[in-house]
């Protein structure tokens, strides 16, 4: 059974692309890299680390210190319905904590093909546009939205 409590991993580039994947179970579904806690007491930067080795084939331990960075951000949200099987009895929500993860635009992308179809990168409003989920689109908006005011 899954646990309730996931990372979701805004992978970026320099040139404002965003890294988009496909679900396998959901063809049409595009969203960043996500996946829950495999232990309750695994830290969430553990769990960030783990699901882009998985899901993409980066390994963070080779990228310049401080690519990975917390965003201290996490958002509640309604698990759907068709969904909730993987959860135990019960569970009906998830609490999602957020990643960015700047990689070089040259960066080799390895889809798991048993979670996603392909790959796309994409300027990130294209990209927060063409999220199912509306927690992946506002990660990809405030993440910009604050490197905006930074400037």
């Amino acid at each position: 059974m899954k646990i309730p409590i996931s990372v979701l991993v805004l992978i970026h580039n320099r040139n404002q692309e965003v890294l988009l994947l496909e679900r396998a179970d959901r063809p049409g579904f595009w969203q960043s890299v996500t996946g829950s806690l495999d232990e309750i007491d695994e830290p969430l930067e553990g769990a960030a680390i783990r699901e882009v080795a998985e899901e993409t084939g980066i390994d963070i331990q080779a990228l310049p210190l401080g690519a990975l960075q917390n965003l201290h951000h996490a958002v509640e949200y309604e698990i759907y319905p068709s969904w909730r099987y993987r959860y135990p009895p019960g569970v009906e929500r998830n609490t999602e904590h957020w990643f960015a993860l700047e990689v070089p635009p040259s960066a080799a992308i390895r889809v798991a093909p048993r979670e996603h179809l392909q790959y796309v990168w994409l300027p990130y409003q294209e990209a927060a546009q063409k999220c199912f989920s509306h927690t992946n689109r506002d990660a990809i908006l405030q993440f910009y939205d604050n490197l905006s005011a930074l400037k």
